[in-house]
This record gives C-alpha cells, structure tokens and sequence, in this order.
C-alpha cells in the first residue's frame, strides 16, 4: 500500500470503498448492521482531523483484510480501487466494489456495498441501486433509505469542506510559512485597515490642500496646472506676437490697440493663463468663470505688470546713462538713489509683498490709469486668443491606433440666472473649462506622498508592474520618476522575462523584521536630553550673531557671511530633526508588534530598496540599530566569530582593516568596556560612543553579552545582522570589467591577508601630490599655500565620497563641495574665503589622483559616454537589459528652458518648458 495517499477521501474513492464490521474474537456471523450506521461511523472519521499515519493504516489493513476473487453483478463496476483507510476498528476489511461475501467467508467478514458510481448529491436516488436495495433488503426498509441517503449528502458536503480547507491551508502556507491561519487573517485585517486608513487620510490632506489653493488662486501653482500651461503657452505667445505685429504694422485699430504692445508676448501669455485659470478653480466658480469680471481682472494685472516693467526699464536705462558719463555728473546722486531704489523694489517683489511695490511704483508713474472699458477689451481680446489657441492633450496612456483625443481647453457659452426677488433673470457670458481638466486635476492626487508603511503580513508576491507588495496602496515595481519610456518598457516585458527580478523582491519582503526594544530606549533617552550625542542631530538651533554697530563694510561683510551660514545650519538642523522624528515615531509605532515586513521595489537601474522610505535597514546608523531579524538562529562556532567581527567592524577607526583574526582579537581584548556598553549604555564609560556606527555598534555590544554569559554561548539564538559590505563597488565593477589588476586589488577582488583600502590608498597619493606642491614658490605657484594649509587635514575621510561618487560622474564642482563640506565639519580655522580656496585645490588633486591610480576606470567610463553620445545624437535614450531580464532606460534628459521674468505673479517668477517634463505632467499616471 502506498503512504502517500491523501487521508481525506474523495468522491471517488467513496465510490469504491465497502466497509465491513467484524468482530476479532468470534468467526461465526455477527448481528446484522445497518448500512448506514457503517457507513456513518466509516465516512466521519476520514475525515476527523486528527489523522492517524499511512503506515500504521497500511499494517492495521494488511493484519485484518481479505480478498476474494468474486464474480461480480451485472450493476456495478468490473473495476475496483483498494485504498487503506485510517478508522477506529481495526479490523474493518475491504472487498471489491459491489461485492456482497457469503456468510462461510474464510475471515467471517460481513460486506456492506457503498452506493455505486452514479450517486448523485442532489437528492436523485443512485443508478443501479435496486440491485444493491436487493443484497440489503434483510437489513434496511424504505425510510432507513431515505434516511441513509440524507446523511449521506451531508458527510459528503462535509468532506467537500474539508477539501477546501486543505487547498486554503496550501496556498497560506506558501503565503505566510509558521503562521497559523487564524492569526494571519487577524494580521490581514488589522493590515488593510491600517492602508485605507492612510490612503484615505493622505487623501484627504491633499484635497484639503487643493481647496486652499484654490481658495487662494494659487491652483496655476499646481503641478497639473504647470502641465496644461506647457501645452498653451507657445500657441497663446505666437498669437499676442502675431497681434503685436499688427498693431505695430497699423493693420490692427481695435479699442485695444493701444494698450497691447506695452508687454512683450510671453509675459502676456502668462499673466492671461495665470490669471484666468486662478478665477476658474476657486471655490465659487469652480471650473468656470464670468466674462466680464474675468476680463477686468486680466487687463488689470496687464496694467500693473507694465507699470512695474516700466519703471524696472527706466532705472536700468538711468544706470546705464550714469556709466556714460562717468564722473563728475550733478545727477550723480539721484541716479544712486534711483538704483537703490529698484534693488529695494526687485527685492520686494522677490518677498512676493506687492502692495509695497505698487506704492511705490505709483510715485514714479506719470502715466494715466487705464479705464475699466479698457482693461476689459484688453482681457476680452487674450481671454479670445486663449480659447483659440489652448487644447487638451491626448492621455499618456492613449493607443496609437485611433486618432488622438484632442479638444479645446475652453468654451464660451451663456449662462441664465434668475432672481428670486423680482423673477427677472439676466443672461451672463461664461468661460468653462473642459471637464477633463477638472477630472485631471483630482487625479494628481496620485503624484502625492504615499503613506507607505511596513506590513504586518508578508507582502503580496510581485505579479505585474503594479501587482503586488501592499493590498490596496498603490504599488509599482519600478520608480520610473516620471519616465515614459521606462514605464512602458516594463509594462511590455513578459512575466517570464521579469520573474527571476520578482522573486528577488517577494524573498527580500519575506524578511520578517522588528524593533530592538533596548536600542530604542537608549535612542530615546538621548533623543529627550537634546540630541547631540551618537551623530543625532542637535535639538537646539544655532543662535544667530548679532549685528556689529560699526560702517565698516568689511566687519559688516563678515557678519552677513556668518549670518547667512548660521541661517543655513539652522534649516538644515530643522531638516534633519524632521527626518529623526518620522524615523522615532515609525519605531515607537511597531515596536510591540511580533515582526513586520518591508515590501521591496527597485530604482530605474535596478537597485532594491524598501518601500517605506523612513525606518529601514538600509537607513542611517540609527534605523539599524534599532531593527533587527524577528527570527533569530543559534550562533554556532561560526556565528560567534562572525559576531566578534562585525562589532570590530563597526567599531571602525582603522580596525576594520585588521585581518580577521585581528578583529577577533580586538573584540576580546574589549570585553569588559562591551559588558559596560551593554549593561550601562548612558551611565557608563561610552565606549560604545566611539564608535563609527554607535548604535549598531551598541546592539552588537548588547548581543553579543547576552551570548557570552549564556551557558552555551554557541547555541544562544541571535537576531542581530550581520552587514558584509563591498569595497566601493562602482570601481570593483570598473575594475573587472577593465581586467585592471592595480585597481581589483586595491578593491579587495584579488585575495590578501588584509583587506585593501581604497580611499586610503587615494588620500596617500593626495597627500604625496600635496607635499610636492607645497615645496614650490607660492609667487609663481598660488597653489602651493593651499596644499601647506591642507597637509594636516588629508586623511581618508576627507576624499571618501569623492572617490565613491568618481564612478557616477562627479564633477570637480560637485568634488569641490563635497571636500567643503568635510573641512567645515571639522571646524578648521580658515575662513570661508580660505576653504572655498583649500576645496578647490583638494578637489583638482583628489580628481588627479583617482585618474593615475583607476586609468582603466576612466577610459571605460569615457568610452561608455561616448557610446552614450552617439546615441543621443540619434534623439534615442540609452536603454539595456539586465541580466535578470530587468529593462533599462536612462531618464536623463537635456533641458530646455524659457524665461519669462513676470514679477507680479505669486510663486512664479520662471516658467519652464521642457517636452521631457511635458510629457510626465500631463496626464499623471
């Protein structure tokens, strides 16, 4: 008999099993028993839960059983299925289907036919049963029938049921492996409510949002808005120009005229989108707008952007006045304070506080304010001109096949409104936008901030570029950042090219995380106390320096630059207080749960990151820290070496470039300052403090005193990860990509007794390019004060992030702030003059350096953006596939922008018109 055949029986099988009822001790026939007591007794404990093993099934069967070579009736089957059945009797037996046994059976057997195939369940009596009706007839009557085939139909839904529960309990087990059903659907509930939740509030924050803008008249201010104006601001240009032309020509002599030329086009056309889209999305009106008043409003914002024009135009061409005659002019004075003055005006204008502006540039208008009738042609006439020239674009998502949904943006109709009062009603002309730009407006609220979190349950298993990972949030495999392309191009690649990407992602989101309760309450101390230890930011702001009461225009300088950096530090302090909070409150927020997940998605190049974007193990040395496996593993001889390591590894400090056994050592010898960062982490010496990673650093102090004051050290379950870095990858893949031998060693991928130090290696050439240069004569090499001010100050450190970001393309621009950033970091006691100087010396060296030590690097990368540039000319995006099947394109674009100074408008000074840009906006997702 086979042992792996299922305990539950199928239709099926009951169709062919007989059950017998027999008494061990006594061969002589036994009372008759009814058919469906037997059958009752047999078919209910298949299907108990509680299941015995196949193979003492099979020994109980083969102890108890006999079979007959017996003829068969005419009614049932010729062929018959013996199966072991798991039930209480041990002695119950089997016989072919439709097998009656004589009384003189050698094992004293007494058979009892099951219902032949042709049972149905729907109340229908069997086929062929009047010959089993015949065998039976001794044992059973017409109501026992009816009786027997009720519970019959009811076992059988019963087994139906547990089939489905089998199947249920299959596909959750491959779902969420060691979590029973019932918690994972507690799990699941509490999970989508906590996304709707969100959603819903995230939702609503930004509804909240639009309505205030819109009450505002901020609503050109939004995305979707900036998307439209890209489409209608050439058309509407060109045809104000056209009109200007006119004018200009005398083939044009409208009411207008006169006031049209004042502005040039561009800045017309976007007062005239501005405005008008301003009146039509406010609370009252919205998506519609009156003619007149609309008008009114527009030829309004004409006259006092050209008043404001004017006069920037009349203090520009007075200034220029004053360069030619040089020295000695009597209107010298005025002219300086006819300067100053519209620096104080451009800078108003810049804090976006127009009634100053305009006061003032009353005083020097001498020109006549413009009559209602005029200002409302005015608008009149560009309202006309924008529903002329302003379309709807097709959808992103439109097919090619068809014509393209293309209509206007506006249409002017009549409106009737009556009055109560006097039931009279008057006819309004009305301006109203196409529903579509309503409908895209509410749908740009996908481009907000979605509020993702980790999952309480595994994620859902990824199945499509936006199937998977949460439940109802909305979830994409791929951050294309706005590239059309890239979207498309893995919308068409096939589930069988992306499922090697896709299981990559369903196993990193199958990783069960949770919070590290001892490390966050150390994180929370510190953080209630001010900050300022363990590289969290301080709480407190800079305090500003105050103004020297001197006109000394250098000390004045000086206090400018001190200020402007102290206001500097302040937002960046408000920036990074911000980040630490959201971090704190997510931890705060998981740290009873048994574990949580975090759903993955990649970058356009194929780089894995979690989802949420705050808490996570790819974070700063706070979120690792504080994370850590929710299931743990013992530790073994292995694991305790490899936990020695990893705390001399975050420890750092040049430990981390000892060989293994050396780092093992350094651990050991440190034990007692381990113990005292464990026991008493604020209280204590601090060793933990120092270093380069404290709080991981502090759980691995933690940990690994948990282990070694176990009984068995080796099997002590540990949670904690261990973090196995590369070195520098970007120049690891150059190298070998190069089969440069200088640079894979320098990367540790040739085998050594210690690991290499790259950035090392590069901050001794700098400092030996460094020594040299300071040797020269400073008359005739500037330089060489530079590189004396910074021979104490090259270390690795300074150069690290440089040379980590050489491989993406860093500029000497780039390089230069980075150093800058390095050197104000360790409060050097040059002044800013001097280290933007030192920063630009130490950037041109640092760059030098990497070309000589990583040659092969560099001309790969050159030959790359040559490629790169071929493939532009072509007006073509450089794309690939990665090994995994992954579709690449680059989204890198080169912008093109158009500059329209219009310095009345809130929030706009510049608009942008990039096709690129265009493309993304115009209908989000």
């Amino acid at each position: 008999m086979s042992n792996s055949k299922p305990p539950f029986l199928s239709l099926r099988e009951i169709d062919h099993f007989i059950f017998f009822n027999t008494t061990p001790s006594v061969l002589s026939p036994s009372p008759p028993v009814s058919p469906t007591v037997m059958w009752r007794n047999g078919a209910k404990h298949t299907i108990c839960k509680t299941q015995r093993s196949a193979l003492s099934s099979s020994a109980s069967f083969s102890n108890a059983c006999s079979f007959q070579s017996l003829s068969l009736g005419r009614n049932f089957s010729v062929k018959s299925k013996l199966y072991p059945i798991n039930i209480l009797n041990p002695h119950l037996g089997l016989c072919p289907r439709g097998e009656i046994p004589r009384k003189d059976n050698d094992s004293g057997l007494r058979c009892v036919p099951l219902l032949p195939r042709g049972f149905s369940c729907g109340g229908f009596y069997p086929r062929s049963y009047a010959s089993v009706a015949e065998a039976v007839s001794s044992h059973t009557d017409l109501e026992e029938d009816v009786s027997f085939t009720e519970e019959v139909q009811e076992l059988v839904q019963e087994l139906r049921k547990e089939q489905r529960k089998e199947t249920a309990r299959k596909r959750w087990e491959r779902i969420a492996p060691g979590m029973g059903w019932r918690k994972y659907e507690m799990l699941k509930r509490r999970q989508v409510k906590i996304e709707t939740e969100a959603w819903e509030r995230a939702a609503n924050e930004y509804r909240e949002l639009l309505k205030e803008m819109c009450e505002h008249k901020l609503a050109p201010n939004l995305p979707y808005m900036k998307s439209l104006f890209l489409g209608w601001f050439e058309p509407l240009r060109d045809a104000i120009h056209k009109e200007q032309e006119l004018i200009r020509q005398g083939k044009c002599r409208a009411a207008y005229a006169p006031y049209f030329n004042h502005l040039p086009a561009d800045m017309t056309c976007v007062i005239t989108m501005h405005k008008l889209m301003g009146l039509m999305m406010t609370v009252g009106e919205h998506g519609s707008a009156r003619v007149v008043p609309a008008a009114i409003t527009i030829g309004d914002a004409i006259e006092q952007e050209i008043r404001i024009h004017n006069f920037l135009e009349k203090t520009k061409k007075k200034k220029d006045a004053k360069v030619e005659k040089r020295e000695g002019d009597e209107s010298g004075a005025v002219e300086k304070e006819q300067e100053k003055l519209r620096r104080k005006v451009t800078e108003l204008i810049r804090k976006q506080k127009l009634p100053a502006v305009r006061r003032i540039v009353k005083d020097y208008d001498e020109s006549r304010p413009w009559s209602q009738e005029a200002k409302a042609k005015v608008g009149s006439r560009l309202i006309e001109l924008l529903i002329h020239t302003a379309y709807i674009q097709p959808p992103a998502d439109q097919l090619c096949e068809g014509p393209p949904d293309i209509r206007p943006a506006f249409i002017h109709t009549a409106l009737s409104i009556t009055r109560v009062d006097k039931k009279t009603s008057r006819r309004y002309g009305v301006i109203k936008c196409d529903p579509v730009v309503l409908k895209g407006l509410e749908r740009s609220a996908r481009h907000m901030v979605i509020p993702y979190m980790p999952m309480l349950v595994p994620p859902v298993k990824w199945m499509g570029y936006d199937k998977g990972a949460y439940f109802f949030l909305p979830s994409y495999i791929m951050r294309t950042h706005g590239s059309k392309q890239q979207r498309e191009a893995m919308k068409l690649a096939s589930k069988a090219q992306l499922e090697q990407v896709f299981e990559a992602l369903d196993t990193l989101g199958s990783t069960k995380w949770r919070v590290n309760k001892r490390v966050l309450d150390v994180v929370d101390r510190i953080w209630n106390s001010g900050g300022r230890l363990a590289h969290l930011v301080d709480r407190d702001d800079v305090p500003l320096p105050e103004k020297p009461d001197t006109e000394d225009e250098t000390l004045l300088k000086k206090w400018k630059w001190k200020l402007r950096n102290a206001k500097k530090e302040n937002r960046e302090r408000h920036s990074l207080r911000c980040d630490t909070e959201l971090k704190l409150s997510v931890a705060r927020k998981m740290k009873d749960e048994e574990g949580f997940y975090y759903p993955h998605n990649v970058d356009f190049r194929g780089r894995a990151y979690p989802m949420h974007p705050y808490l996570n193990h790819l974070g700063s040395d706070m979120c690792r820290g504080i994370l850590e496996f929710a299931e743990g593993r013992p530790l073994g001889n292995v694991g305790l070496r490899w936990l020695k390591i990893h705390l001399a590894n975050l420890y750092a400090g040049g430990v981390d470039k000892l060989s293994y056994e050396g780092r093992v050592s350094f651990t050991e010898n440190h034990l007692d300052e381990i113990f005292d960062s464990a026991d008493k982490p604020l209280e204590g010496n601090r060793w933990w403090l120092r270093a380069e990673d404290p709080f991981q650093c502090l759980a691995a102090c933690i940990n690994l005193s948990e282990a070694l004051r176990s009984s068995s050290p080796e099997t002590y379950v540990s949670y904690l990860p261990i973090h196995q870095d590369g070195s520098c990858n970007g120049l690891q893949h150059y190298a070998a990509l190069g089969r440069d031998t200088l640079g894979a060693a320098a990367v540790n991928l040739m085998a050594g007794e210690k690991p290499a130090d790259v950035y090392s290696g590069i901050a001794a050439r700098v400092l030996d390019i460094m020594r040299e240069d300071a040797q020269k004569d400073p008359t005739s090499f500037p330089d060489a004060l530079q590189a004396r001010a910074l021979l104490d100050q090259v270390d690795r450190k300074l150069v690290k992030q440089t040379v980590m970001t050489s491989v993406y393309g860093v500029t000497y621009i780039g390089a230069r702030d980075q150093i800058m950033r390095r050197l104000k970091e360790r409060g050097t006691q040059l002044d800013d003059s001097q280290t933007f100087g030192a920063s630009c010396y130490a950037a041109k060296v640092t760059l030098t350096a990497l070309e000589e030590m990583f040659e092969a690097a560099r001309s790969i990368m050159s030959w790359l953006g040559e490629c790169a540039k071929i493939i532009a000319s072509e007006n073509q995006p450089v794309r690939w596939t990665t090994p995994l099947g992954l579709p690449v394109v680059q989204p890198y674009r080169k912008l093109g922008r158009h500059l329209v100074s219009y310095l009345k408008l809130e929030n706009c000074r510049l608009l942008c018109l990039d096709k690129s840009f265009f493309s993304f906006w115009r209908y989000p997702g």
